[in-house]
């Protein structure tokens, strides 16, 4: 490996340790504390995105699953195919979408409308179309990819992730979540052997 490669690598330390530490910084209280209060009251909850989002939200949907807060990823693809059907008047659906224009998502955002379902928006853009019709706005903050041209989904990814991690730690303190109930749920693995000896 040559020494510019190198170098790029610990860049993208140095590039996204600097994004957490500032979206920190920069996360609204009151819009925090006003989507957490939605996802603890929700029934059911859906998240939605596209690339490298809709992975993200793959993994925040496992996350609330965690801690016994039913939800799934619903697909773009399939969200105006019937799987909207999920969600009923009440419920949470997830939006994530840095530029908040994601084509894609706006028939299931006005699905979603329609049905009462509330919505909350993770993007950068507070006045784009996913942002406006949303209930509650979280603005996501990044200061570059990790990549030379600063283009592929890396930091953007990550920092979409620390917030859905962040949510989840305050929904654990919010619900009262104990580790007890986890170790019913998650009997696999090496966690799962750590919890279940615990709770013995």
């Amino acid at each position: 490996m040559g020494d510019t490669a190198w170098e790029q690598a610990q860049d993208a330390f140095r590039i996204e340790s600097k994004c957490i530490s500032e979206f920190g910084k920069r996360l609204d209280r009151d819009s925090f504390d006003r989507a957490c209060g939605l996802l603890k009251d929700a029934e059911r909850i859906g998240t939605c995105g596209c690339g490298h989002s809709g992975i993200a939200c793959m993994h925040f949907a496992h996350l609330l699953c965690c801690i016994e807060r039913p939800a799934r990823f619903i697909s773009p693809a399939e969200a105006p195919h019937g799987a909207t059907g999920f969600l009923q008047k009440g419920d949470v659906m997830v939006f994530a979408s840095r530029g908040g224009k994601t084509s894609e998502l706006l028939p299931v955002m006005e699905i979603c409308r329609s049905k009462g379902v509330h919505i909350i928006t993770v993007t950068e853009n507070t006045d784009s179309p996913l942002a406006l019709g949303a209930d509650v706005v979280l603005r996501q903050y990044v200061n570059r990819e990790t990549d030379k041209y600063d283009s592929q989904g890396t930091t953007s990814t990550t920092s979409l992730c620390v917030l859905f991690h962040a949510i989840q730690a305050a929904l654990i303190e919010e619900t009262g979540y104990r580790n007890e109930q986890f170790a019913v749920i998650h009997p696999g693995g090496a966690v799962g052997e750590r919890l279940n000896k615990k709770s013995h």
